[in-house]
């Protein structure tokens, strides 16, 4: 398959690596990727019986309306990506890295922390949707954003509702929720993502100042919500990369930009290049 050759050989003479992953990421792991809503469904029942789609559940008006179903929904997923381990991919991609001297970045819409737990370097990475991982005052009282460490929430699972005592704020004893970027919300605290921006630029630049040849790999990212595919599309322009887009159902690539598609999932696109 000449698509397959062709990024093979991007990928060994680029000195510069940008990952850029969505939701199919995960999927190689175990982990759902709410596509559509009879996807989301099926991952949540209760969901449906509750007639919520995706986007209406991961509101952050349940902190304030329903409390016990905002945390059974995010506590549920933050047991989920804590019991997960990174599929074989994630360790390809690293060991890709460690070729090309630790020169790359990820971008990730992602909020499951899959990468981290795969050991890729923290300051290397954007969470640009936040991480579940870390909480924040649902008010917000502050600005602060802290660890979820050791944060456990009991779910009743039959009636879909977390057991009190709910995850409080660390400053005000208000409700806690995830520090996560939700449909409709205003109360989201940027600044740890943009902490990672500000990082993911810096070296965006280096890799221009130095005319580093770039190639960007991207994994599983949809058309539902682009901002991932956007961003590779964007840096693909701006610094003449090349871009790989690995994706069963969107694979379509823009003609302005130097780009293949694998027409298939993540895993499986990365063990065909890597």
């Amino acid at each position: 398959m000449e698509e397959i050759e062709i990024a093979k050989q991007q990928i060994e003479t680029a000195e510069a690596i940008l990952i850029t992953a969505g939701a199919g990421m995960g999927v190689d792991s175990g982990l759902p990727d709410f596509r559509g809503t009879e996807g989301f469904w099926r991952a949540y029942p209760i969901a449906k019986k509750l007639g919520l789609r995706f986007e209406e559940l991961a509101n952050p008006r349940w902190f304030k309306q329903d409390p016990q179903l905002a945390w059974a929904f995010y506590g549920h997923r933050l047991k989920l990506y804590r019991e997960t381990q990174p599929h074989q991919g994630f360790y390809l991609l690293k060991d890709l890295v460690k070729k090309k001297n630790e020169n790359y970045f990820i971008f990730t819409s992602n909020v499951d922390g899959q990468f981290q737990k795969a050991g890729f370097d923290e300051d290397k990475i954007v969470e640009i949707h936040g991480s579940i991982h870390y909480l924040q005052c649902v008010e917000p009282c502050s600005d602060e954003i802290w660890s979820a460490e050791g944060i456990d929430v009991n779910i009743d699972m039959e009636n879909f509702k977390a057991l009190p005592p709910l995850p409080k704020c660390k400053n005000c004893g208000s409700l806690a929720r995830p520090n996560v970027l939700m449909f409709n919300d205003f109360q989201w605290i940027p600044h740890r993502t943009e902490a990672q921006e500000f990082r993911f630029n810096l070296w965006l630049e280096k890799v221009q100042n130095k005319n580093q040849k770039l190639a960007i790999i991207e994994i599983g990212a949809g058309k539902a919500v682009p901002t991932v595919r956007l961003t590779s599309e964007r840096i693909a322009r701006l610094l003449n990369g090349f871009l790989i887009r690995i994706n069963p159902r969107d694979y379509d690539v823009p003609t302005n930009i130097n780009a293949v598609s694998l027409k298939v999932g993540g895993l499986e696109g990365l063990k065909l290049i890597l």
